[in-house]
This record gives C-alpha cells, sequence and structure tokens, in this order.
C-alpha cells in the first residue's frame, strides 16, 4: 500500500479510470455481440444496432481503452457481414 499522500491519491485515481475504461470496453464488446446475433437471427433494425456499435467503437478509440485501427478493423468486419444481407 502506498505510504505518500500523492501515491494514495494516485491510487483512488488509477481505481476511478479503471472502472470507467471496463464501462467503456463492456459497452463496445456487448453493442458488437448485439449486431452479431441480430444479423444472425436475420433482425430489421440491424442498421440502427450496427449505428450504435459504431459509436461505441468510436468511443472506446477516443478514449483510448482500445488502438483507433482495431476499432476501424471491428467495424469494418461488422459492416462487411452486414453487406451480405442487403
Amino acid at each position: 500500500m502506498p505510504i505518500k499522500q500523492s501515491a494514495k491519491k494516485e491510487l483512488r485515481k488509477i481505481k476511478k479510470r479503471t472502472a470507467l475504461n471496463l464501462a467503456v470496453k463492456d459497452a463496445y464488446k456487448k453493442a458488437v455481440k448485439d449486431v452479431t446475433k441480430a444479423f444472425a437471427a436475420g433482425e430489421k433494425d440491424l442498421a440502427e444496432k450496427l449505428r450504435l456499435a459504431q459509436k461505441k467503437l468510436d468511443k472506446a478509440a477516443k478514449r483510448g481503452v482500445i488502438k483507433k485501427q482495431t476499432a476501424a478493423r471491428k467495424l469494418s468486419r461488422l459492416m462487411k457481414k452486414v453487406k451480405t444481407v442487403k
């Protein structure tokens, strides 16, 4: 455990940041899974779910939770899969 006051404060900040980053990561993973499940089920609101997934991926990349290229790759693969439906 940290002894100095500044180290204690840094530990509090790290815990808070970790929780926020985990929430962002869970949100984008859930959005991607929703698109995949909607695609498999052949649902009609696929475009809306895809838009939401894009938003979540971009947000995660912006915050630095995932790299920008990783977000682009995941989105590209989703788009490619969805285009086969139309």
